[in-house]
């Protein structure tokens, strides 16, 4: 794609972002841990879209082009790794847990005055403190057949209503069956497993946005704010409560 910006080293650096605030599509040389301290970040490859807060970090191979927008006001902190160095798989970008000492370190890592031979310390832990984390996800792959793209499109756009299969596949113009079959092979999970996620990724960034939880529960789609609650907790391992305190706290 012409139209990717070609930027070799991938940097260690940390950053201060607005809500809304776009980094265009790029790619690197390197492998690269991106990460919000404070904030969401949702960030697109030709994968698909993943989101993360301060308890998550995006994993982006070398190679692999990738964009970047910014909810709430964000504290952005991106490492970069060796090509021939990988802390992690280098096959696909995916989301890990980050705890609180991981946190710590990626921060630390990321100060503009830390001197070289504490940055390499601080690296080897982060490597340690990486192979150990879980990938956790909140991902919404890329759909190839148009049909299904047109599906997920239409029910993206309309999560506060309660699309089914069926009307999705009209509106795609496939069957239900074939919707169902696609929604499988491209992305390993049934529609209202799929359509969870994007509810919880759209509920990620409106409660960065400063949104109530009902609210936010409404405009998802959910029918009551305790369902809301329990699909976000089980999602996340956070209620959105405790999530959006965390992210007004900053």
């Amino acid at each position: 794609m012409s139209n990717i910006r070609h930027m070799p080293v991938a940097p260690t650096k940390a950053t201060e972002h607005g809500s809304g605030f776009h980094i265009d599509r790029h790619r690197h040389d390197q492998h690269q841990l991106v990460y919000v301290s404070r904030g969401v970040i949702a960030v697109q490859t030709e994968a698909g879209g993943w989101v993360a807060a301060a308890d998550r970090a995006v994993w982006i191979p070398a190679g692999c082009w990738h964009e970047h927008r910014f909810h709430g006001a964000s504290a952005f902190h991106t490492v970069g790794f060796a090509a021939d160095d990988p802390p992690l798989p280098a096959g696909a970008p995916t989301v890990v847990t980050v705890g609180p000492l991981l946190r710590e370190l990626l921060v630390a890592c990321t100060d503009a005055d830390l001197p070289a031979d504490e940055e390499t310390r601080l690296r080897a832990v982060i490597r340690d403190r990486l192979h150990r984390a879980p990938q956790e996800p909140v991902a919404l792959p890329t759909a190839r057949d148009g049909r299904l793209a047109a599906a997920c499109a239409a029910a993206a756009d309309r999560l506060d209503e309660p699309r089914t299969l069926a009307s999705l596949a009209r509106e795609a113009g496939a069957s239900e069956r074939t919707l169902a079959r696609l929604f499988r092979a491209e992305f390993g999970m049934t529609y209202p497993q799929w359509r969870t996620n994007v509810r919880v990724y759209r509920a990620m960034i409106l409660l960065a946005g400063g949104l109530p939880v009902t609210a936010v529960a409404h405009r998802c789609g959910f029918a009551t704010p305790s369902s809301f609650v329990d699909t976000f907790r089980r999602a996340t391992g956070q209620t959105p409560g405790v999530y959006a305190a965390r992210e007004r706290a900053g």
